[in-house]
């Protein structure tokens, strides 16, 4: 069905520029056209917030923060804005158009995706959340519905709806943003949104494309939730056998419940995938998924192709800290006890009377009380008209709107805003929307625009203390990054970006870099019993964790295979050093290479794992192997070596 036969602006010239072509999609927020800028001539996509909205300074607020945080961006991996504006009841981005399609287009047509496919997918969704995290932004709704696909084979991230500056309260009112199924445990619990939320989200949208399917399922919202704080996101191979264990490793670091645990950004989640994708073959890399398909969506129609009322970005209620008595509202008519009928007398049989004449009377005043009021009601209402939307108008287009509609301005105030452009209005008494009785008076607010703050010295503060201070100055904290330091102790703040002094705008982010304590170099403990191996680190300040799986290597069975940090890495006391415990060497079958020349023995000795040593009787005399230390067709460990030896005369 065309949905975009009855929608006023599909065809219309909005803002005197923008040419409205078709409707893309629709959102619980926005709309999304398909548009032709007039002036450049170019196709471009339009966000334009709904009529209803647009009345609301706090949805306003958002859309022109959307548009000046992605304006800040400028990544080739994000949608980028071109323009903001307003045109009567219609508030609009303008936004970078891109043919092709959605992630979850992909994933609901295809099923589960090859990890060559999901990793060429993730790395520049990282790269590009990376670029938002280090400007001090959080997405804060990462899901397959923002990750758009380019008929080019290009991928962006799209919708900055909800962005906001990392460490910037997220929530005042006992509810948080967000999409149920990519919800971080801590954003349900208390509303707690950094880069790290995002790493979160980023991690189950991977299990997806892997998978087919999503980590936590449930007949209601409620359900995924309690999944989302009780149980750990499966490992991919579970659902899809023969997945590497690096997949498993990097999907379960990037959805860790505890946030201390995942990468601290996106940009170090982009590492791990990476080195993920590095220690993967090509067998794994293509691996076929079977025929996993996700659950056919509802019609929903969602600016963000939802699937069902888990996918909608929606606003989530959290528990609050004691039960709060519901209040009941009704707006039936309350009968004073006057003028209700006599209960009849227990046990004794009702007879039906001629009504008497008082109650009569008074029924016939209640119903002329209401009749009255009606009258009344409909007399004022042709009195009263509505404040037209004046947010982000200057302040002469204000005063013309108010005109306009038969209002009077009645003061102005100026306050600060870094929302709003200086000379515009930020705010209005009453709000835009609101009644008001004909010929009545406006109060505006022009914004003078952002307050300069200073940022504050925090060196040697703890982290904590640090966020605070910001906090209090008027700034946000921003990323934080950790670094050795010989001087600064362990969880203390070694420097921030900007430096002490530098002057910023209020809400500016300031990135915060935390020392990590003196370095320590990491014991070599490869080919060490565990026991060994664990006892040498901690003696040395780390902590161990042994890796669940085990993995065929040059050492013996029971022995540590390999070590994360490896020999020669630096680390900070505390931090964890993961083994992973070999279960001996691979038995692989000798080739037998008994007649063959000595160098083409060794090649295929070596295609098949060994080491090779040869022997020669007469070096000048003979080339042709006459005698293998292993015979062919027996089994060696693998990467073990094999004698070979030559005719003697």
């Amino acid at each position: 069905m065309d949905t975009t036969l009855h929608d006023p602006l599909v065809g219309q010239l909005l803002d005197g520029r923008y040419r409205v072509e078709a409707r893309i999609a629709v959102g619980g927020m926005a709309t999304v056209y398909r548009a032709v800028d007039t002036r450049l001539d170019r196709v471009l996509a339009l966000k334009v917030m709904h009529p209803a909205l647009a009345t609301d300074a706090t949805f306003v607020e958002r859309f022109i923060r959307e548009a000046k945080s992605v304006a800040r961006l400028s990544h080739p991996n994000v949608v980028g804005v071109f323009d903001q504006g307003a045109d009567g009841a219609y508030v609009y981005l303008a936004m970078e158009y891109v043919a092709g399609c959605t992630l979850r287009d992909v994933l609901r047509e295809r099923g589960a995706l090859r990890p060559r496919a999901a990793l060429d997918i993730l790395e520049p969704v990282l790269a590009a959340l990376g670029a938002a995290h280090r400007a001090g932004f959080v997405h804060r709704d990462m899901k397959p519905e923002n990750v758009l696909i380019g008929d080019d084979g290009r991928v962006k991230v799209a919708d900055f709806g909800l962005v906001r500056a990392v460490g910037a309260a997220t929530n005042t009112t006992g509810s948080v943003l967000g999409t149920v199924s990519y919800l971080a445990p801590e954003q349900i619990e208390d509303g707690a949104a950094d880069t790290r939320t995002d790493v979160y989200a980023c991690g189950v949208v991977l299990y997806e494309m892997l998978t087919g399917a999503k980590p936590h399922s449930g007949d209601t919202p409620a359900q995924v939730l309690y999944q989302h704080l009780n149980a750990d996101v499966p490992a991919p191979s579970a659902a899809v056998p023969g997945l590497a264990v690096e997949l498993d490793e990097l999907v379960a670091l990037a959805t860790a419940r505890n946030p201390e645990v995942r990468p601290y950004d996106a940009v170090a989640l982009l590492a791990h995938a990476r080195e993920a994708r590095a220690a993967l073959g090509d067998e794994q890399l293509d691996l076929d998924p079977p025929s996993v398909r996700a659950q056919p969506p509802a019609e929903v129609p969602a600016a963000d192709g939802a699937g069902g009322p888990e996918d909608v970005t929606s606003v989530i209620a959290r528990p609050l800290p004691e039960p709060q008595e519901p209040v009941h509202h009704t707006s039936r008519l309350e009968v004073p006890p006057a003028l209700q009928p006599p209960a009849p007398a227990p046990d004794r049989p009702t007879a039906v009377r001629a009504p008497r004449r008082g109650l009569i009377a008074a029924l016939v005043a209640v119903l002329l009380v209401l009749g009255v009021g009606a009258g009344v009601w409909y007399i004022n209402s042709g009195q009263f008209t509505r404040v037209p939307t004046l947010l982000g108008q200057t302040q002469a287009e204000a005063e013309k709107r108010l005109t306009s509609a038969g209002l009077d301005v009645k003061g102005v105030k100026r306050a600060y805003s870094s929302a709003y452009e200086r000379g515009t209005v930020m705010a209005s008494d009453p709000a835009p929307g609101e009644r008001i009785r004909d010929n009545g008076s406006v109060t505006l607010t022009i914004s003078r625009g952002p307050e300069i703050v200073k940022v504050p010295d925090l060196k040697g503060k703890p982290l904590a203390e640090a966020k605070r201070e910001l906090t209090k100055a008027g700034l946000a904290p921003g990323v934080v990054t950790k670094a050795f330091s010989e001087d600064v102790e362990q969880g203390a703040v070694i420097g921030t970006d900007p430096e002490p002094g530098t002057e910023r705008n209020p809400d500016s982010a300031v990135a915060l870099v935390v020392s990590r304590g003196a370095p320590v170099d990491v014991p070599d403990v490869t080919g060490d019993p565990v026991r060994n191996a664990t006892r040498t680190l901690e003696e040395a300040g780390f902590t161990v964790k042994v890796a669940p799986e085990r993995v065929h290597s040059a050492q013996d069975a029971g022995a540590v295979a390999s070590q994360s940090p490896a020999d020669g890495r630096q680390a900070a006391k505390g931090d964890t050093v993961t083994l992973t415990v070999s279960k001996g060497p691979r038995m692989v079958a000798v080739p037998d290479v008994t007649g063959d020349g000595v160098d083409d023995a060794r090649r295929e000795l070596e295609a098949a794992g060994f080491q090779v040593k040869v022997e020669k009787a007469f070096p000048f005399l003979s080339d042709t192997v006459s005698e293998q230390s292993v015979p062919g067709g027996e089994k060696a460990p693998e990467g073990s070596t094999i004698t070979i030896k030559t005719k003697g005369i």
